[in-house]
């Protein structure tokens, strides 16, 4: 009897086995690639100024992860990353913010792109805002103060900036991925 045969009389396929066997290890690549681009955003000094305003590398892994794997593991992606993230360098208030903006994020992203209308650029743009919006809102909230939406127009305008500056730099890293390394 062949090792095919005796999977196939035991019940189990080898097929499925690998692929979920891949996805997990795709998921715990992109994970890590995420945490090592939140390190290096923790590590660049902002002469911005501005509290709050950042560039987002770590999206560029949300995003590849939305167009190459499904929600439920973009999801894990982003809350794992967000969670070690929030241990390691933004104590439990950051990780509280990247929670809130990460997950508003995710879900405007998945919506936007299952509806099929919006290039990679555009739903990373709208990814930014929405980040920027989920954090102004659990400020507001921890706060109890809506007057924190006066600098809603800044954050509006930043999400826009680096949502398609990491819009652009995802579409062009993704086209040059090989097709059989994306899912």
């Amino acid at each position: 009897m062949t090792l095919q045969n005796s999977n196939s009389s035991m019940g189990r396929n080898p097929i499925s086995r690998t692929s979920k066997s891949s996805i997990i290890a795709k998921g715990a690549i992109l994970t890590t690639l995420a945490l090592i681009f939140t390190y290096v955003e923790f590590l660049i000094p902002y002469s911005t100024g501005i509290p709050g305003v950042k560039l987002g590398l770590a999206n560029l892994v949300i995003i590849f992860a939305v167009y190459h794997m499904g929600a439920k593991e973009s999801l894990t992606i982003n809350l794992v990353r967000i969670l070690i993230a929030g241990l390691l360098f933004s104590g439990l208030f950051g990780a509280m913010y990247s929670l809130a903006g990460g997950l508003l994020s995710l879900a405007v992203m998945l919506l936007l792109k299952k509806t099929g209308v919006f290039s990679m650029i555009g739903v990373s743009m709208a990814g930014g805002v929405f980040h920027n919006l989920g954090q102004l809102l659990i400020a507001s909230f921890l706060v109890s103060n809506l007057k924190m939406f006066v600098y809603f127009p800044i954050l509006l305008f930043s999400g826009l900036a680096s949502g398609i500056a990491i819009g652009i730099a995802a579409y062009i890293i993704d086209q040059k991925i090989p097709q059989h390394l994306k899912g």
